[in-house]
Protein backbone atom coordinates (compact mmCIF):
# COMPACT_ATOMS: atom_id res chain seq x y z
CA UNK A 1 0.00 0.00 0.00
CA UNK A 2 1.38 3.64 -0.64
CA UNK A 3 1.50 5.36 2.33
CA UNK A 4 1.52 9.31 1.86
CA UNK A 5 2.82 12.40 4.80
CA UNK A 6 1.55 15.52 4.26
CA UNK A 7 2.97 18.34 6.23
CA UNK A 8 0.51 21.51 6.18
CA UNK A 9 -0.77 23.89 9.04
CA UNK A 10 -4.17 24.23 7.21
CA UNK A 11 -6.45 21.62 8.79
CA UNK A 12 -9.02 21.93 5.88
CA UNK A 13 -6.38 20.93 3.19
CA UNK A 14 -4.80 18.13 5.48
CA UNK A 15 -8.41 16.60 5.48
CA UNK A 16 -9.43 16.76 2.28
CA UNK A 17 -6.40 15.03 0.71
CA UNK A 18 -6.63 12.58 3.12
CA UNK A 19 -9.60 12.04 2.19
CA UNK A 20 -8.41 12.21 -1.85
CA UNK A 21 -5.79 9.43 -1.07
CA UNK A 22 -8.03 6.90 0.76
CA UNK A 23 -10.13 7.08 -1.97
CA UNK A 24 -7.03 5.78 -4.09
CA UNK A 25 -6.73 2.91 -1.32
CA UNK A 26 -3.48 4.12 -0.28
CA UNK A 27 -2.71 5.53 3.56
CA UNK A 28 -1.88 8.78 4.30
CA UNK A 29 -1.06 11.00 7.47
CA UNK A 30 -1.37 14.26 8.20
CA UNK A 31 0.71 16.20 10.77
CA UNK A 32 0.09 20.49 10.90
CA UNK A 33 3.54 21.45 12.92
CA UNK A 34 6.68 20.83 10.88
CA UNK A 35 9.12 19.42 13.33
CA UNK A 36 6.43 16.68 14.20
CA UNK A 37 6.19 15.99 11.06
CA UNK A 38 10.09 15.30 10.10
CA UNK A 39 9.96 13.16 13.48
CA UNK A 40 6.90 11.42 11.76
CA UNK A 41 8.71 10.89 9.01
CA UNK A 42 11.85 9.86 10.14
CA UNK A 43 10.13 7.68 12.50
CA UNK A 44 8.26 5.71 9.68
CA UNK A 45 8.13 4.23 6.58
CA UNK A 46 6.76 7.06 4.01
CA UNK A 47 6.56 6.39 0.09
CA UNK A 48 5.95 10.44 -0.65
CA UNK A 49 6.31 13.33 1.34
CA UNK A 50 3.63 16.72 0.81
CA UNK A 51 5.41 19.41 2.42
CA UNK A 52 4.02 23.00 2.75
CA UNK A 53 6.61 25.42 2.08
CA UNK A 54 5.49 28.07 4.68
CA UNK A 55 4.84 26.46 8.52
CA UNK A 56 4.56 28.28 11.91
CA UNK A 57 7.87 26.11 13.70
CA UNK A 58 9.99 25.38 10.52
CA UNK A 59 10.15 25.94 7.11
CA UNK A 60 9.87 23.68 4.33
CA UNK A 61 12.83 24.37 2.76
CA UNK A 62 14.77 23.53 6.11
CA UNK A 63 12.83 20.29 6.08
CA UNK A 64 13.70 19.50 2.83
CA UNK A 65 16.99 19.95 3.50
CA UNK A 66 16.96 17.55 6.58
CA UNK A 67 15.28 14.88 4.67
CA UNK A 68 17.68 15.03 1.72
CA UNK A 69 20.74 13.93 3.54
CA UNK A 70 19.22 10.64 4.12
CA UNK A 71 16.22 9.86 1.40
CA UNK A 72 15.55 10.26 -1.96
CA UNK A 73 11.66 9.74 -1.75
CA UNK A 74 9.47 12.38 -3.63
CA UNK A 75 9.00 15.37 -2.25
CA UNK A 76 5.81 17.81 -3.42
CA UNK A 77 6.07 21.20 -2.17
CA UNK A 78 2.65 22.91 -1.77
CA UNK A 79 3.55 27.22 -1.88
CA UNK A 80 1.79 30.20 -1.95
CA UNK A 81 4.66 31.86 -3.26
CA UNK A 82 4.83 32.09 -7.00
CA UNK A 83 8.39 33.88 -7.79
CA UNK A 84 10.56 32.30 -9.84
CA UNK A 85 14.02 32.39 -7.74
CA UNK A 86 11.29 30.69 -4.58
CA UNK A 87 10.61 27.67 -7.01
CA UNK A 88 14.57 27.63 -8.43
CA UNK A 89 15.67 27.24 -4.95
CA UNK A 90 13.09 24.32 -3.68
CA UNK A 91 14.56 22.37 -6.89
CA UNK A 92 17.78 23.30 -5.70
CA UNK A 93 17.33 21.85 -2.33
CA UNK A 94 15.40 18.52 -3.43
CA UNK A 95 11.72 19.37 -3.92
CA UNK A 96 10.82 16.95 -6.77
CA UNK A 97 7.74 19.27 -7.84
CA UNK A 98 5.76 22.10 -6.65
CA UNK A 99 2.08 23.13 -6.75
CA UNK A 100 0.50 26.62 -6.25
CA UNK A 101 -2.31 27.03 -3.79
CA UNK A 102 -5.28 27.31 -4.14
CA UNK A 103 -4.74 24.23 -5.88
CA UNK A 104 -7.23 21.31 -7.17
CA UNK A 105 -7.54 18.39 -5.11
CA UNK A 106 -7.40 15.82 -7.88
CA UNK A 107 -4.44 17.33 -9.53
CA UNK A 108 -2.23 16.93 -6.71
CA UNK A 109 -3.59 13.52 -6.91
CA UNK A 110 -2.30 13.38 -10.18
CA UNK A 111 1.27 14.70 -9.43
CA UNK A 112 1.63 12.34 -6.73
CA UNK A 113 0.75 9.55 -8.83
CA UNK A 114 3.71 10.62 -11.59
CA UNK A 115 5.98 10.88 -9.01
CA UNK A 116 5.11 7.56 -7.12
CA UNK A 117 5.26 6.08 -10.70
CA UNK A 118 8.81 7.83 -11.47
CA UNK A 119 10.18 6.50 -8.24
CA UNK A 120 8.70 2.55 -8.91
CA UNK A 121 6.56 2.84 -6.52
CA UNK A 122 3.16 2.98 -8.13
CA UNK A 123 1.53 1.12 -10.60
CA UNK A 124 -2.48 0.95 -11.16
CA UNK A 125 -4.13 -2.23 -9.05
CA UNK A 126 -7.62 -3.35 -10.05
CA UNK A 127 -7.17 -5.55 -7.15
CA UNK A 128 -6.55 -5.25 -3.10
CA UNK A 129 -4.77 -7.83 -1.24
CA UNK A 130 -4.98 -8.54 2.33
CA UNK A 131 -3.78 -11.15 5.12
CA UNK A 132 -0.35 -11.45 3.59
CA UNK A 133 -2.02 -12.02 0.38
CA UNK A 134 -4.07 -14.66 1.46
CA UNK A 135 -7.24 -12.89 0.46
CA UNK A 136 -7.43 -10.97 -2.35
CA UNK A 137 -10.36 -8.35 -3.52
CA UNK A 138 -10.85 -7.59 -7.24
CA UNK A 139 -13.22 -4.80 -8.05
CA UNK A 140 -13.29 -4.53 -11.01
CA UNK A 141 -14.09 -8.46 -11.78
CA UNK A 142 -15.97 -8.57 -8.78
CA UNK A 143 -13.83 -11.31 -7.76
CA UNK A 144 -12.53 -12.46 -4.08
CA UNK A 145 -10.16 -15.87 -3.60
CA UNK A 146 -9.11 -17.08 -0.27
CA UNK A 147 -5.97 -19.06 -0.30
CA UNK A 148 -6.17 -19.07 -4.47
CA UNK A 149 -9.92 -20.04 -4.10
CA UNK A 150 -12.57 -18.32 -6.40
CA UNK A 151 -15.30 -17.63 -3.26
CA UNK A 152 -18.72 -17.74 -4.79
CA UNK A 153 -20.16 -14.69 -3.12
CA UNK A 154 -23.66 -13.14 -4.10
CA UNK A 155 -23.90 -9.99 -4.47
CA UNK A 156 -25.12 -8.44 -1.25
CA UNK A 157 -21.96 -10.74 0.19
CA UNK A 158 -19.66 -9.02 -2.34
CA UNK A 159 -20.70 -5.30 -1.31
CA UNK A 160 -20.30 -5.65 1.99
CA UNK A 161 -16.93 -7.34 2.37
CA UNK A 162 -15.72 -4.59 0.04
CA UNK A 163 -17.34 -2.02 2.14
CA UNK A 164 -15.76 -3.20 5.05
CA UNK A 165 -12.54 -3.71 3.82
CA UNK A 166 -11.86 -0.08 2.39
CA UNK A 167 -11.40 1.33 6.08
CA UNK A 168 -9.97 -1.32 8.13
CA UNK A 169 -10.87 -1.01 11.73
CA UNK A 170 -13.55 0.97 10.95
CA UNK A 171 -17.21 0.06 12.86
CA UNK A 172 -20.03 0.42 10.33
CA UNK A 173 -23.61 0.07 11.97
CA UNK A 174 -25.97 -2.50 10.33
CA UNK A 175 -28.20 1.43 9.54
CA UNK A 176 -24.41 2.05 7.41
CA UNK A 177 -24.35 -1.19 5.74
CA UNK A 178 -28.06 -1.30 5.16
CA UNK A 179 -27.78 2.00 3.63
CA UNK A 180 -25.31 0.65 1.10
CA UNK A 181 -26.96 -2.27 -0.37
CA UNK A 182 -29.92 -0.26 -1.17
CA UNK A 183 -27.96 2.46 -2.67
CA UNK A 184 -25.90 -0.33 -4.91
CA UNK A 185 -29.27 -2.42 -5.93
CA UNK A 186 -31.66 -1.38 -8.51
CA UNK A 187 -34.23 -2.58 -6.07
CA UNK A 188 -33.72 -3.74 -2.64
CA UNK A 189 -35.81 -4.37 0.24
CA UNK A 190 -34.43 -4.98 3.41
CA UNK A 191 -34.39 -4.86 7.08
CA UNK A 192 -31.04 -4.12 9.62
CA UNK A 193 -31.22 -7.96 10.57
CA UNK A 194 -31.23 -9.01 7.12
CA UNK A 195 -27.71 -7.45 7.10
CA UNK A 196 -26.67 -10.14 10.25
CA UNK A 197 -27.81 -12.76 7.80
CA UNK A 198 -25.83 -11.70 4.55
CA UNK A 199 -22.62 -11.26 7.64
CA UNK A 200 -23.23 -14.90 9.08
CA UNK A 201 -23.30 -16.40 5.61
CA UNK A 202 -20.14 -14.47 4.30
CA UNK A 203 -18.40 -15.40 7.37
CA UNK A 204 -18.92 -19.35 6.38
CA UNK A 205 -17.25 -18.57 2.98
CA UNK A 206 -14.33 -16.73 4.45
CA UNK A 207 -14.13 -20.19 7.13
CA UNK A 208 -14.30 -17.09 9.16
CA UNK A 209 -15.10 -18.20 13.28
CA UNK A 210 -17.41 -15.80 14.66
CA UNK A 211 -15.81 -16.52 18.30
CA UNK A 212 -12.06 -16.22 17.17
CA UNK A 213 -12.38 -13.70 13.77
CA UNK A 214 -9.94 -13.34 11.61
CA UNK A 215 -11.85 -10.48 9.14
CA UNK A 216 -14.87 -9.65 9.97
CA UNK A 217 -15.44 -8.49 13.65
CA UNK A 218 -18.77 -7.91 15.47
CA UNK A 219 -18.51 -4.82 17.78
CA UNK A 220 -20.86 -5.52 20.12
CA UNK A 221 -23.88 -2.80 20.67
CA UNK A 222 -22.26 -1.13 17.23
CA UNK A 223 -21.70 -2.88 14.35
CA UNK A 224 -19.11 -4.92 12.45
CA UNK A 225 -15.81 -4.24 11.00
CA UNK A 226 -13.00 -5.42 9.05
CA UNK A 227 -9.34 -6.51 10.30
CA UNK A 228 -6.96 -8.96 9.85
CA UNK A 229 -6.41 -10.75 12.98
CA UNK A 230 -3.47 -13.00 14.33
CA UNK A 231 -4.95 -17.12 15.46
CA UNK A 232 -1.95 -17.24 16.97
Amino acid sequence: MVNILIIDDEPMIGEVLVAYFEKEGWSATHIKNGLEGLKEWQDNYYDCLILDLMLPDESGESICETIRKTSDKPILMLTAKSEEDHLLHGFSIGADDYIRKPFSTKEVVARVKALLKRSGKYEKQDHVLFDDGALMINDDAKKVTLNSETLSLTPNEYILLRTLSKHQGRVYSREDLLTVLMGENDYFEGYERNVDTHIKNLRKKLKDDPKTPRYIHTVFGMGYKFEVSSLD
